[in-house]
């Protein structure tokens, strides 16, 4: 099973923040076993949602030229509220510092504007052909079927029309 835990990127400042949700549904199946009679989105999840929206600023900051983006390390970790089915929970992250195929995100997760999940992340960026040129065809599998992703969870001409007093910062 593949957790998208990205449904919907709502803004974009290319190279600086990332605003994403997250529906969470009765129909994710995983709410069965945690917790049953009190479904919950698990904690490691949340942690997922914020990994996710900092790789997708990642991604479209570098034009998608690393297929692989992990998460190196995760600081101030705070689990402050549960995210429970037919609620939604709002991510961003925005670019703390970058070095190198390093990033630092501040990101945090909130419902209903009262918080859930907040973190400081740093991810790393990198091609699996610089450690074995044999899989160069994966990456590039790999960064088609992101780029193909992210044109089904970012439409950019859509915000724009929604709110004509957007800036134009939000578009790429």
């Amino acid at each position: 099973m593949r957790f998208t835990l990205v449904d919907r990127v709502v803004s974009l400042k290319r190279g600086e923040s990332i605003s994403t949700v997250k529906n969470l549904t009765l129909a994710e199946e995983y709410l069965a076993d945690h917790f049953p009679g009190f479904p919950v989105l698990p904690g490691v999840l949340m942690l997922e949602a914020l990994i996710q929206t900092g790789a997708w600023l990642m991604r479209d900051a570098e034009g998608f030229r690393y297929s692989t983006i992990l998460l190196k390390q995760a600081r101030a970790l705070k689990f402050n509220s549960f995210v429970t089915p037919g609620h939604t929970l709002c991510v961003t992250a925005s670019v703390h510092k970058t070095e190198d195929c390093e990033w630092t995100f501040k990101a945090q997760g909130s419902v209903d504007n009262t918080s859930a999940v907040s973190a400081r992340l740093t991810l790393q960026q990198f091609n699996l052909a610089d450690r074995d040129p044999s899989l160069a065809d994966a990456d590039q599998r790999t960064i088609d079927h992101m780029k193909a992703l992210f044109g089904q969870i970012w439409h950019p001409e859509a915000e724009v029309a929604e709110d004509s007093t957007e800036s134009t910062e939000t578009t790429v």
